[in-house]
């Protein structure tokens, strides 16, 4: 007798597209989602961006299906087995790396598919391998609210260890940095993420306590294609905001010579610069352990904005997240809810900030993780303390690693 097949979860819109196809992947759930950016009169139907993470989705899976309408407002989603980089399924003739470009019409940073991508990787059946190519992968933070490569790497993959995934085992390359493009689109940088922590099941995490006093604050400057006295500038103003709450500051500084692509309206085969830009990123340390705050500004893709604005915004934005409270940021949020939501069946607690989780982000992901099947969040005040903080209470679910049957 054949199992039933399982009951398509049904979503509308395309915001948390991501998100829900990496729970529709993690709980073997498959998808329907509708009106698509339906109502738009101009661009109706899936972003460049997301059909580039489809097709992401596609090569480090086995046995997934998608299916878009003609309009490509309606996308059906059946997942599949998650392979990594596997000889044969989409890496390089080595079986190493999978290497996945990025079309010039991208108008989101290349953490849109890394944060994803990191949330699948710990249950896939090997290593993920993957390297992003192409005149789409932006490197810096975007307007539109992406991390940076640097704030990625500092603030979120170290959180990892909080759940028995090691990040010794992750590594992130930024092979050529890159901004975004005219128009906020296109920017020719090369990253590669090499993730080899797979484990059978994530532990339980209880990071209910203090997050304790700030002790230092790390970060980088960067350049593309502009003067490298951008960096010392931004890293001066950001030190004049900074100095009077911490003395232990270090910021380095990274230079880098802007891409060059083919110029698509030269018949000729003339190459053009790329990427052009500069910004800062910022990441503050807890003496708690796994308690990180982050913060990110990037120059306009229009520009205008000089490097001291920039150190000074990125300074007043990261005291604002510190001051938002809780043991985690409200962009670390999403991913560290869903690895405990995925984890062993036994009930973790986290302290979040109630500006934190009052977002519509963290509140969309609650309502898409009951919808996939896992329990409710339990909420209540710390009350210890004179804060506005909340501990979050999540059962786990124990969704398994099926491709690895020891750790």
């Amino acid at each position: 007798m054949s199992t039933p097949r399982p009951e398509f979860l049904k979503f509308t819109g395309h915001k948390s597209l991501t998100q829900r196809l990496v729970l529709s992947t993690l709980t073997g759930r498959p998808i329907h989602i509708s009106k698509i950016r339906s109502n738009s009169p101009t661009n109706p139907g899936l972003a460049p961006h997301e059909i580039s993470f489809l097709r992401l989705l596609e090569a480090v899976t086995n046995g997934s299906s998608v299916q878009i309408s003609y309009t490509g407002t309606t996308l059906t989603y059946q997942p599949g087995l998650i392979t990594g980089a596997i000889p044969g399924l989409g890496a390089t003739a080595d079986g190493d790396v999978l290497e996945h470009h990025v079309p010039a019409t991208c108008a989101r940073g290349v953490t849109y598919f890394l944060a994803p991508l990191c949330q699948l990787a710990p249950f896939a059946k090997s290593h993920m391998n993957v390297r992003f190519a192409g005149p789409g992968v932006i490197t810096a933070a975007t307007e539109r609210g992406d991390l940076s490569v640097d704030s990625f790497r500092t603030a979120i993959l170290p959180l990892y260890n909080l759940f028995g995934i090691p990040a010794a085992r992750v590594e992130l390359r930024v092979l050529q940095r890159s901004c975004a493009g005219p128009r906020g689109v296109g920017g020719a940088g090369i990253v590669e993420l090499r993730f080899a922590s797979q484990v059978r099941l994530p532990k339980t995490l209880h990071l209910n306590r203090g997050p304790g006093r700030i002790k230092r604050i790390r970060g980088v400057a960067y350049a593309t294609g502009v003067s490298a006295s951008n960096n010392a500038r931004m890293i001066h103003s950001a030190r004049e905001v900074l100095n009077p709450f911490v003395s232990d500051i270090h910021v380095a500084a990274q230079y880098d010579q802007a891409p060059l692509i083919a110029d698509p309206g030269d018949k000729s085969g003339a190459k053009r610069r790329m990427g052009i830009g500069f910004g800062l990123s910022l990441v503050a340390e807890s003496g708690a352990v796994g308690v990180l705050y982050s913060a990110d500004v990037v120059v306009p893709s229009k520009g205008g904005v000089v490097p001291e604005d920039i150190g000074k915004r990125c300074a007043y934005q990261l005291l604002e997240t510190i001051s938002v409270g809780g043991c985690v940021s409200g962009t670390a949020a999403p991913t560290v809810l869903t690895l405990m939501a995925m984890g062993s069946e036994d009930v973790g607690r986290l302290r979040l900030g109630r500006d934190a989780i009052g977002t519509e982000e963290v509140i969309g992901l609650a309502r898409d993780l009951k919808k996939a099947g896992a329990s409710s969040w339990g909420l209540r005040d710390v009350g210890e303390d004179d804060t506005d903080d909340i501990i979050v209470s999540v059962k786990g679910t124990g969704v398994g690693n099926v491709g690895r049957k020891i750790a």
